[in-house]
């Protein structure tokens, strides 16, 4: 194998993707093609923001496991464990970037589960990603209804503010009045 070859991205679908999962969706080929010619240009960093848009809002196999690759080729380990692991991509380098993605986060799931892409957390059918949504669903506390307070205890410093302008308001039309009064009873 030359030098050229190896440097090449993986062909489409070695990462296990079945087409047509997001890598047919319109525009994903010519997303897929401009980030491959990027990268043989040497431009990673084009590449990867590229790539990061696509996979933002499409849930596309083939765009995540580039995008893993891209990332492995910045050195940024624990970015491709991310990407790979909301790919289908399996293997002893996917391992080893997942495990760095891991201990990025000091095994904190909700942090893992916020750094993988919105359309990873919304695809279902991935087992490790569906396996992770379920332990961060059973560990994550319940979200805090702000409106009905947070419960501590304290007073809202907007409250205190309505309630002074009141105040205020009332103070003035009673002066008001009363001025008014003056000039009219002698």
């Amino acid at each position: 194998m030359d030098d050229d070859t190896r440097s090449q991205p993986a062909p489409a679908g070695r990462d296990g993707a079945t087409p047509g999962r997001g890598a047919g969706a319109p525009g994903a080929q010519d997303v897929l093609g401009s980030a491959r010619a990027d990268l043989e240009a040497g431009r990673e960093w084009k590449a990867r923001d590229r790539l990061t848009s696509h996979v933002a809002g499409t849930w596309d196999p083939e765009a995540l496991g580039l995008l893993g690759e891209v990332h492995a080729r910045m050195r940024d380990l624990p970015s491709a464990g991310a990407a790979w692991f909301g790919s289908t991509r399996r293997g002893a380098e996917v391992d080893a970037a997942v495990e760095a993605w891991r201990e990025r986060h000091a095994d904190s799931f909700v942090q893992m589960w916020h750094s993988l892409p919105r359309s990873v957390r919304e695809h279902e059918g991935n087992a490790r990603v569906d396996a992770l949504r379920r332990r961060v669903e059973r560990d994550q506390p319940a979200p805090v209804d702000h409106a009905e307070g947070d419960g501590s205890g304290g007073v809202d410093a907007a409250v205190i503010i309505a309630i002074a302008l009141g105040v205020l308001f009332v103070v003035c039309a009673v002066i008001g009045f009363v001025t008014l009064l003056g000039w009219l009873v002698p």
